[in-house]
């Protein structure tokens, strides 16, 4: 307002001494205080959004940094090995340590050596903090182990090709995300390039394809943004099409049903136990009833793996697992 004011001072004040000397009349200075007490008004109005552009230059500062960081692991390089057409869903983890790079000082897993053979499914399960997704993270390569070896088919994962590593194998989390396009299209971003037909067994082999072929528009369903106009279960169902749809020979499930009613619990489930009898499967779980029927069920404790065997060898031997079944079962009783 100062800058407006002191302008158009300036305006009359020279102004009034051109028209004394008979350089302008009345109009001219008329029209040169309307040019400049526009121009003073816009000189002004920068100074609101000063503090504006302060703050945009102090984020652009972070996001500039973040994109020139280089990742410790690149998710796209094209280098290592490639064995897919050898990749049958063997995982090995052995004496694996890690912390996250956050918190170096606080180890999460300190010492965990087991392995995932073909076509089993493995359960992960324990306290919360006790590392079993971060076992899932490590297994595809979004962390890299700070001493031990995480194998694939026998080959240290820092050793393959990344994307081939991570095209061999699948994951549904507890949280599904779903893209604001239609139901096929969230099915066959797991597989770019997926024909309809692929598509179309994907959702069969998820059981959603009587689902969505009773909707007006089919697979061409808009599913809103986040999923939002499907149910938890049917969000989940594609997901787990999603992830199937690319053929995965290892599936990785962490907490699939953690956030769904009872109901839809047990629909998942039994199309997540369809899906594991014909590859390898990583599930971690905190509803022990989803597992019961593992091969192998490993439990962790504080990093560490304190018991391993099935549902009934380690009821037998009444330890942690058997302490864990107890707490559920009084859980679900009240």
């Amino acid at each position: 307002m100062a800058c407006n004011m002191f302008i158009n001072a300036l305006v009359f004040f020279a102004g009034c001494r051109f028209i004394i000397d008979g350089l302008i009349d009345v109009t001219q200075l008329m029209n040169s205080l309307m040019a400049t007490m526009f121009a003073s008004m816009s000189i002004g109005m920068l100074a609101q959004i000063s503090p504006m552009i302060s703050k945009g230059a102090v984020a652009s500062r972070g996001i500039f940094q973040t994109l020139d960081r280089k990742s410790a692991i690149d998710g796209i390089d094209s280098t290592g090995s490639d064995a897919s057409e050898k990749f049958e869903g063997n995982v090995g983890f052995k004496d694996v340590k890690f912390s996250y790079p956050i918190r170096p000082d606080t180890k999460i897993l300190k010492g965990i050596s087991f392995d995932a053979l073909t076509g089993k499914s493995i359960a992960l399960v324990g306290a919360s903090g006790s590392g079993k997704s971060t076992s899932i993270l490590l297994a595809q390569r979004l962390y890299d182990a700070l001493s031990g070896n995480v194998t694939v088919e026998g080959l240290g994962v820092r050793d393959w090709n990344i994307m081939a590593l991570r095209d061999n194998m699948a994951i549904v989390g507890q949280e599904p995300i779903l893209f604001n396009y239609t139901i096929g299209e969230n099915i066959a971003y797991g597989k770019p390039g997926a024909t309809q037909l692929e598509i179309e067994e994907a959702a069969k082999e998820a059981n959603i394809y009587n689902f969505v072929r009773n909707l007006p528009d089919g697979f061409n369903t808009s599913v809103g943004q986040k999923g939002g106009r499907l149910s938890g279960g049917q969000k989940q169902r594609v997901a787990i099409a999603r992830a199937l749809v690319r053929k995965p020979k290892l599936l990785l499930l962490d907490e699939a049903t953690a956030a769904l009613d009872s109901r839809s619990e047990k629909v998942v489930q039994r199309v997540l136990d369809k899906a594991a009898k014909e590859r390898t499967t990583l599930t971690v779980a905190h509803r022990l009833s989803t597992i019961q029927d593992s091969d192998m069920i490993i439990v962790f404790k504080a990093g560490r793996i304190v018991e391993r065997g099935t549902h009934d060898e380690l009821l037998a031997q009444k330890g942690t697992y058997f302490m864990l079944v107890q707490q559920q079962s009084l859980q679900v009783t009240h």
